[in-house]
C-alpha cells in the first residue's frame, strides 16, 4: 500500500463521473458570517461536483484570504454569485426547475436519511446563518425541509459541517 500523489488524486477525481444530479445541484449561504465557512463550503462543494454556490446577505464573497485559507483554491474553480435580489433568484430557479431544500430544524422538517430525491427536479440546499439559521425572509419560499437528525445534547453543527454531512448524504441518494 502507499499514499497516492496529489497528481494522482486529482487525475482521479477527474476520471470520476459526478453521481446522478450532484453536478445540477447548487448550494445557497445566506447571512454565513465566518468567511472560514464559507471557505468550507466551497471546498465541500468541489469535492462533491456541485454545480455552484450562490451567496447572499452579509456572507462574505471571494476573493478573501480567510476564505482562500480554507477553500484551499477550490474557490477558484467553483462557479460562484453574489444574490442582492432574493426574491428574484428564487423565482429564477424554481424556473429553472430547481427545488429550494433548507437544512433547518422546523416542525416540518424531514429527517435526512427519509428525505426522498424530488423525481426529475434539480436541488438547490440552502443554509443559513450559524447562530439563527435560514432566515424568516427565506422560509416562505423553501419547498421542504431537512434535519440532520442529532442525539446529544447540543441541537445544532458548524454550518460548514451541515453542508458537508448533507452534500454526502444527497451523494449517496444519488448514487
Amino acid at each position: 500500500m502507499e499514499k497516492l500523489s496529489t497528481k494522482e488524486i486529482l487525475e482521479q477525481n477527474l476520471e470520476r463521473d459526478t453521481p446522478g444530479a450532484m453536478d445540477s445541484a447548487k448550494i445557497w449561504l445566506h447571512n454565513v458570517r465566518s468567511m472560514h465557512n464559507v471557505g468550507a463550503a466551497f471546498r465541500s462543494a468541489d469535492a462533491f461536483g456541485i454545480d455552484s454556490i450562490l451567496l447572499s446577505g452579509f456572507s462574505p464573497t471571494p476573493p478573501r484570504p480567510e476564505i482562500s485559507k480554507t477553500a484551499i483554491g477550490a474557490e477558484k474553480h467553483m462557479e460562484w454569485t453574489y444574490i442582492k435580489d432574493l426574491a428574484s433568484k428564487v423565482g429564477a430557479l424554481k424556473n429553472e426547475g430547481y427545488k429550494l431544500l433548507a437544512l433547518e430544524q422546523t416542525t416540518e422538517s424531514i429527517l435526512l436519511p427519509d428525505y426522498q430525491l424530488p423525481n426529475d427536479q434539480k436541488i438547490c440546499l440552502v443554509f443559513g446563518n450559524e447562530v439563527t439559521g435560514v432566515d424568516e425572509e427565506l422560509l416562505s419560499h423553501i419547498d421542504d425541509f431537512i434535519e440532520i437528525p442529532q442525539y446529544g445534547h447540543k441541537h445544532s453543527l458548524n454550518v460548514s459541517v451541515t453542508v458537508g454531512v448533507a452534500l454526502y448524504a444527497f451523494l449517496e441518494k444519488y448514487w
